[in-house]
């Protein structure tokens, strides 16, 4: 907002403050001018957990996830998406530095470099807890409309 990239299109009821300066907290912003799309995500934590489900791919536990490299890095493997999958803590204990073989643990999906769309889809499948009320005639367009 500041240096006049966006235009503010709703704002939360809440105010922020400085010594010489107020402003309602802006809820819903849109771009001036289009910025393209990356077409590769980032390599991330949170995009591998996204891309894998948040979901072990050893067990399916939802719980203490983590991320495991399939060939261990103690044998050459690379922190890749091809070579990463999330894990939950017991599962990537137990495999340790062993090979897929070695343990007999093979994760449920071979993991890949996924698109931005695919990351999209999987993120519809874990909405927020809470949207506010002046965010939602700008999400889930997909959705049928009211008559």
């Amino acid at each position: 907002m500041f240096l006049d990239r966006v235009n503010i299109v709703a704002s939360y009821e809440h105010a922020v403050h400085s010594p010489s300066f107020e402003m309602q907290l802006p809820s819903v912003v849109s771009l001036k001018s289009f910025v393209k799309p990356t077409t590769h995500p980032a390599f991330t934590r949170f995009n591998v957990f996204l891309r894998d489900r948040f979901s072990c791919q050893y067990c399916t536990s939802q719980e203490d996830l983590t991320f495991d490299h399939i060939i261990p890095r103690s044998r050459g493997g690379q922190t890749t998406w091809e070579n990463v999958v999330a894990a939950c803590s017991p599962c990537n204990l137990r495999k340790g530095s062993m090979t897929m073989q070695q343990a007999n643990m093979f994760p449920r999906q071979t993991p890949y470099a996924p698109t931005v769309h695919q990351l999209h889809r999987n993120g519809r499948l874990f909405p927020p807890n809470y949207l506010h009320d002046s965010w939602l005639d700008y999400l889930y367009w997909d959705t049928e409309l009211d008559p």
